[in-house]
């Protein structure tokens, strides 16, 4: 066994890959205040996941995870579909497509795949602290399977940010601009999605769609109250979420709880901490300008 297969450090490293992938992508859903598409899109993967073993007999591989990414921006196209006919709004449109594809999936493998290896509660919760079991070998090293394809999802997603940053920072904060300006906006958000979607399926086996939905969300909503610059933001967002990993292992292991739930945890810690530290920053913002205004002149 070598030192990447040890369980501490492919738990931490896998928690760190799933973390920062997350982040990256989560920023630009959080700053477009559709977080509750991470949501959506997490819970409807499972659907994707039985209707891709019904179809190809493949429980893991490249062809699952095209799947179940698909169904994950079927599930946003429906949410939109029903959002355009203006009797919805987003949130309710929300609340009943990734229910309703969730359920289908859950009731497909009970169905047809019930001595199969696909089970709803793993795709929930995941658990993190078996990664290291499952490993294979690369260039002669035995590298746990869940790290590895988090890392070159992670490698995935930031190529594509770096390549379509531009588009990517128009799109989010003016589509109609980006419309304008002939740029297809759409396209640039739904592959942004699919790489979501992507990201969430292979990180499910892992750590589950409940840590990874708090992985996209959390981690920028902190950064976001600490700055408004877009590239420190992101960063930020990757830090503190590859931070809770380590943090949230440790604190695991001390108190012998879930891992998966105190890495969850130590995110909203830090979000908790960043909105401290926006308050005492707006007190003392308050208190300057108490200083630098002139008393009020009193009549005679």
């Amino acid at each position: 066994m070598t030192w990447l297969a040890e369980p501490s450090v492919a738990i931490v490293l896998t928690g760190v890959m799933v973390g920062m992938s997350a982040a990256l992508l989560g920023s630009f859903l959080v700053l477009r205040g559709n977080s509750m598409l991470a949501d959506a899109i997490s819970h409807s993967i499972l659907f994707g996941i039985a209707l891709t073993w019904l179809l190809s007999g493949q429980t893991s591989g490249p062809l699952q995870i095209a799947g179940a990414a698909l169904s994950g921006v079927f599930a946003v196209y429906l949410i939109e579909l029903l959002t355009r006919t203006q009797r919805l709004r987003d949130d309710a449109a929300i609340g009943l497509v990734f229910p309703a594809l969730f359920s289908i999936g859950v009731v497909l493998i009970n169905v047809y795949a019930r001595d199969v290896h696909l089970d709803e509660h793993t795709v929930l919760l995941g658990e993190i602290g078996f990664v290291w079991l499952d490993t294979l070998a690369v260039a002669g090293i035995e590298v746990p399977r869940a790290t590895l394809t988090m890392a070159v999802m992670l490698v995935i997603d930031a190529l594509f940010v770096i390549a379509f940053f531009k588009l990517l920072k128009l799109a989010t904060f003016d589509r109609d601009l980006a419309s304008a300006l002939g740029l297809a906006p759409g396209f640039i958000l739904y592959a942004h999605l699919t790489l979501l979607s992507g990201t969430a399926v292979a990180a499910f086996d892992a750590v589950g769609v409940v840590l990874f939905i708090t992985f996209v969300v959390v981690p920028p909503a902190a950064a976001f109250l600490l700055t408004r610059a877009l590239v420190p933001m992101i960063l930020l967002a990757m830090f503190m979420a590859a931070l809770s990993a380590p943090v949230g292992y440790a604190l695991a292991i001390l108190w012998d709880v879930s891992i998966s739930g105190m890495m969850a945890l130590v995110n909203g810690f830090f979000l908790l901490i960043a909105y401290l530290l926006r308050w005492w920053r707006g007190v003392r913002a308050g208190r300057a300008e108490a200083l630098v205004q002139p008393p009020p002149s009193s009549s005679a």
